[in-house]
């Protein structure tokens, strides 16, 4: 979990919610990590109430539990994601001055762009200012909470796991911070409410109001932040308003991942939609080889090519921007390029804490 700041808050709670099931859409268990910190940066994190830690996580080893079941690393780190901010920006833009001078969109909401204007789309996102493509992130630092875990303590409803994150406020009544004996695991503060989550890349930030005023998106996003797991639903209409503009960025409509519906047209993107807007990481921990970004989703939803054994999920390494808007676009895991395929660092997925110096 990486947060854009110098160091984590004592007023707030970090959460690694992780769900486990045996199908793809259903979980049935759910194991919290809960990480907190006081005003001199000590770290004290909960697995469940299976294993306990308290002290400085700041070393590269990390710090282990009481129980030796997770470690822990809390520090500055290289940020590991890399995106062309601003080459997606000017695509947008552009997009959007020709849907406001009379681009119409079909039943579904998918705009009519013209060859010339799909291909200054696409052309506009590979590149920077008219320029080569660079990392806007590039250089950036962030405060990076990791977490390895022995996978029975998160397994326990299945193999197929379905992880997002969360930062709550920490409740007013809990402000202590606990200090007990070594062999005793005090139990798992309650949370708070709960200010930001995430699951999968770009979900909240490239789907939800991307060419509506900023006043009207960021407020959108901010309910999108707060709304507990029971009311994820109610953003499907907000994808599948976006997903309808994604799938003309290439000039054809109806090519974009699970647009081919054979009802009533206006609920084109509604499957993906509601897909997306259970906004869980899936990962399939009865494998350990891990080369395809989302493999569990696409190999469940049906996509051709998809590796069926792959652990999928997403490491930090993997071009998360280009896979996910390739799908939406074209249907395909490629087709729309930023033109920024790395990070500027290596991030290693074998060394803990993976993320790169900073």
């Amino acid at each position: 979990m990486d947060i854009v700041g110098h160091r984590f808050s004592d007023k707030l709670q970090y959460v690694f919610h992780v769900d486990s099931g045996t199908r793809f859409g259903k979980t049935a268990g759910t194991t919290l990590i809960v990480c907190r910190f006081d005003v001199g940066g000590i770290a004290e994190c909960w697995v469940g109430n299976a294993d306990y830690v308290r002290g400085d996580a700041g070393h590269l080893s990390g710090l282990e539990g009481q129980k030796h079941r997770f470690r822990v690393f809390a520090g500055l780190r290289d940020d590991p994601f890399f995106n062309n901010v601003t080459g997606t920006r000017s695509a947008l833009n552009f997009a959007g001055a020709a849907l406001e001078h009379g681009t119409k969109m079909d039943a579904a909401g998918c705009p009519l762009f013209d060859q010339a204007t799909s291909q200054e789309i696409i052309d506009r996102w590979k590149h920077t200012d008219g320029g080569p493509a660079s990392n806007f992130l590039a250089g950036w630092k962030s405060s990076s909470l990791v977490i390895s875990v022995d996978l029975d303590l998160v397994s326990g409803g299945g193999k197929l796991l379905a992880v997002w994150a969360a930062v709550h406020k920490s409740p007013r009544a809990d402000t202590s911070h606990a200090r007990t004996s070594h062999d005793k695991i005090p139990a798992t503060p309650g949370l708070g409410e709960q200010i930001e989550r995430v699951g999968r890349p770009l979900i909240k930030n490239g789907l939800i109001g991307p060419l509506a005023p900023a006043a009207v998106s960021d407020q959108r996003k901010e309910e999108y932040n707060r709304v507990a797991r029971t009311g994820w639903s109610q953003f499907v209409p907000d994808l599948e308003r976006t997903l309808g503009l994604y799938d003309g960025f290439d000039g054809k409509c109806e090519n974009g991942w699970l647009a081919a519906h054979k009802g009533e047209a206006s609920h084109r993107y509604r499957e993906l939609a509601r897909v997306l807007a259970d906004d869980r990481l899936w990962i399939n921990s009865a494998s350990t080889v891990c080369t395809q970004f989302l493999a569990v989703e696409l190999s469940a939803l049906g996509n051709s090519g998809a590796a069926t054994s792959d652990c999928g999920g997403r490491t930090p390494n993997y071009d998360a921007v280009d896979i996910l808007r390739s799908l939406w676009a074209t249907g395909q895991t490629k087709g729309i390029d930023d033109g920024v395929d790395h990070d500027d660092h290596v991030h290693s997925t074998t060394e803990f804490p993976f993320l790169a110096e900073p």
